[in-house]
């Protein structure tokens, strides 16, 4: 009975909200979940009939089984989609995901680099190397941007605008975005792509992304991850450093800066605000800390 559901739900997801695979099937996931709560505790309900204290229950019994409040969070997050597909297919007449609380989350902040700290990572980057220049002009590109890994590894020289000081950036859900460019990276890409990648053999499909590996093909996630992780070995710098730390360090900075938060949002690519917000707490953190630091009453 719910497989027709899930089934549409799927083309839902793909057609209409163009979400990645890996998305359609964490959604899918939370509503098997469900599916599989109603079965164990012999509910034959289809998603009209399904009522909040159901779901109340069906909650209750994850927590149960030890499963972390991001988890939990995650899962009634799935659900609100689905129901929210199910009013708009007429599948129910009602959501009982409305009144379904999720529970307090903690938002751990990622640690964030300071510029100095961004500054001394690309200082030790082995320049004599050809990837040497490629991974400096790659990072500078990260914190210039504030790009997410996977929109690194995709970035096309045919959406690098450099005259205009912009690059097209294609993120989350296939959506495109404009981002400012700064002139360090430009100059690194250029001297990246005249004296290292020319002379590259490109293989077939390759030819317009920008950042390549050795064997001519792009560079992928974990590679970027662990050539930051040598620098940081190699600085000392005692922090947990990814390549996402190079996004959060850049909106942390616009933030600190006196950024409107909306054009923080733009050039994160983030969907809601809500998102970007996360940044405001990290600011109010510093001003805490600095008042701290410099105010007598604080002292």
């Amino acid at each position: 009975m719910w497989e027709v559901y899930k089934n549409s739900f799927r083309a839902y997801l793909q057609l209409e909200k163009s979400l990645s695979g890996n998305s359609i099937d964490a959604y899918l996931r939370d509503v098997d979940k469900l599916t599989q709560y109603l079965q164990f505790a012999k509910l034959m309900k289809t998603p009209q009939d399904v009522k909040l204290t159901d779901l109340q229950e069906f909650i209750k019994s994850i927590a149960e089984l030890e499963m972390s409040a991001t988890s939990q969070a995650r899962i009634i997050s799935g659900l609100k989609a689905f129901y929210k597909f199910c009013l708009l297919e007429q599948i129910s007449n009602t959501d009982p995901t409305v009144l379904l609380e999720a529970p307090r989350l903690k938002r751990r902040l990622p640690d964030t680099l300071s510029f100095e700290e961004i500054e001394k990572l690309i200082s030790h980057i082995d320049l004599s190397k050809p990837e040497g220049v490629r991974n400096k002009a790659l990072l500078e590109t990260l914190y210039s941007c504030g790009l997410r890994v996977s929109e690194a590894v995709t970035l096309k020289i045919s959406c690098l605008y450099m005259d205009d000081g912009f690059v097209r950036v294609v993120g989350k859900g296939d959506k495109e975005r404009l981002v400012p460019i700064g002139a360090e990276a430009i100059k690194y890409i250029n001297i990246y792509i005249s004296s290292a990648r020319n002379h590259q053999h490109i293989q077939k499909g390759e030819e317009d992304i920008l950042f390549l590996n050795r064997r001519g093909k792009r560079m992928t996630r974990v590679m970027i991850f662990l050539i930051i992780k040598d620098l940081v070995i190699k600085t000392g710098i005692k922090k947990q450093v990814s390549p996402h730390t190079f996004r959060h360090s850049f909106a942390t900075h616009l933030v600190e800066g006196g950024a409107d938060l909306r054009a923080v949002q733009e050039m994160l690519g983030h969907e809601s605000i809500t998102t970007t917000e996360i940044y405001t707490h990290l600011d109010r953190e510093y001003l805490r800390e600095t008042l701290r630091k410099f105010h007598p009453a604080f002292h």
